[in-house]
């Protein structure tokens, strides 16, 4: 239930052979598939994914050395906020990245889209996973925590000049 569908899936490699992806960021790992799609659609190139789990990145693991793509994505394992500021205490990563993808606590959001946008580069893309939450943003009499943490998430990315943005129903 946690794992991207097969569409959304086909949608992210359609996305990096679009725009020519060669370096990937990816918040969230789960079981690898989305960073395994998105490896399997790069001519060439680096994914980093980030996430804390070391028994479902196992999982992970072991699919991309099957696919030949853990030769592309490098994983870092623990928290993705301090991976993140990781991440951007080096300046060869600032604006280097062609694509981020988001997918990990919902709670986080705000603060993975902002140092995303540190590490994006000028054009890149950005996806996030679960901005309709399954349809509970729509729903006004549900307001438990992770309901209204995205609904606001969602007014703040609307309105947000530095960006361009669109809601895709997927998966």
């Amino acid at each position: 239930q946690m794992q991207i569908s097969p569409d959304q899936g086909q949608f992210m490699a359609f996305m990096v052979r679009a725009i020519r992806a060669t370096n990937i960021l990816e918040i969230g790992t789960y079981t690898g598939y989305s960073a395994l799609v998105c490896a399997l659609a790069m001519d060439k190139g680096r994914l980093i994914t980030l996430d804390r789990d070391p028994v479902m990145t196992e999982v992970a693991m072991k699919f991309w050395k099957m696919a030949n793509m853990d030769r592309i994505i490098e994983l870092k394992l623990g928290n993705a906020l301090d991976s993140l500021d990781e991440l951007l205490s080096s300046e060869e990563n600032i604006g280097s990245f062609d694509m981020i993808f988001i997918d990990a606590d919902k709670m986080n959001y705000k603060v993975y889209y902002e140092k995303s946008l540190e590490l994006l580069n000028k054009g890149g893309l950005i996806i996030i996973d679960n901005v309709l939450w399954h349809g509970e943003v729509a729903d006004e009499k549900n307001n438990d925590k992770f309901t209204i943490n995205i609904r606001e998430f969602n007014k703040f990315v609307s309105e947000d000049k530095r960006v361009e943005q669109i809601i895709i129903p997927l998966g």
